[in-house]
């Protein structure tokens, strides 16, 4: 053999090293790569399902948030509808009041003559009117005939009655009214007070 053909064998024989070598280098890089790659992908598809997790309780919470507003929104317009005539009704209130004092105010001198007792007897049928209309739309006369009760009445003197007990009732200043279960106006009263 030659010295040149040793020589391009041993190059050879060199060449398939350095292949063979690079070849199982690679291999393990990519071995190691692809370990990496799937912790990778591992890691990932956890965060996600992680992420997944986090915005499906966010609908959830945020669908829970809705509904309870749409309830709330429901029984606020039902209220709404159903006490709706209230502030019309409150604005009555003082007319009646006027009539009251009108009919009151009437000098029980003057009542021998006729005409004012027509203008009484006018003047009571028109309040009566005024009251059966009221009732008719659920709003009725708070009673005073009762104790005193703070959420109906509105004590704003006190006076002095040995007949009746210490808080009762013992005049009626103004009318109170009710609508439905809804107190429009208090009744203004006088209480005893003996002591």
């Amino acid at each position: 053999m030659s010295k040149e053909s040793l020589n391009d064998r041993d190059l050879e024989d060199s060449k398939d090293k350095l292949d063979s070598k690079d070849s199982n280098e690679l291999s393990e890089s990519c071995d190691e790569t692809s370990e990496d790659s799937t912790e990778s992908s591992e890691s990932k598809l956890d965060s996600k399902d992680l992420r997944i997790k986090e915005l499906e309780e966010k609908y959830l919470r945020a669908y829970a948030d809705f509904e309870n507003t749409k309830k709330r929104m429901e029984r606020e317009k039902y209220h709404s509808l159903e006490y709706a005539n209230e502030n019309i009704l409150k604005d009555f209130l003082p007319i009646l009041d006027t009539l009251e004092s009108a009919l009151n105010g009437i000098d029980s001198n003057l009542e021998s003559s006729e005409n004012v007792k027509n203008i009484s007897k006018g003047i009571e049928l028109t309040i009566d009117n005024f009251l059966k209309a009221l009732n008719k739309h659920n709003v009725e006369i708070i009673s005073t005939d009762c104790e005193f009760d703070p959420n109906v009445h509105n004590a704003i003197m006190q006076v002095k009655d040995e007949d009746k007990n210490d808080g009762d009732i013992a005049k009626v200043i103004q009318k109170g009214y009710k609508y439905k279960d809804r107190v429009i106006r208090p009744s203004m009263v006088a209480i005893t007070k003996n002591n």
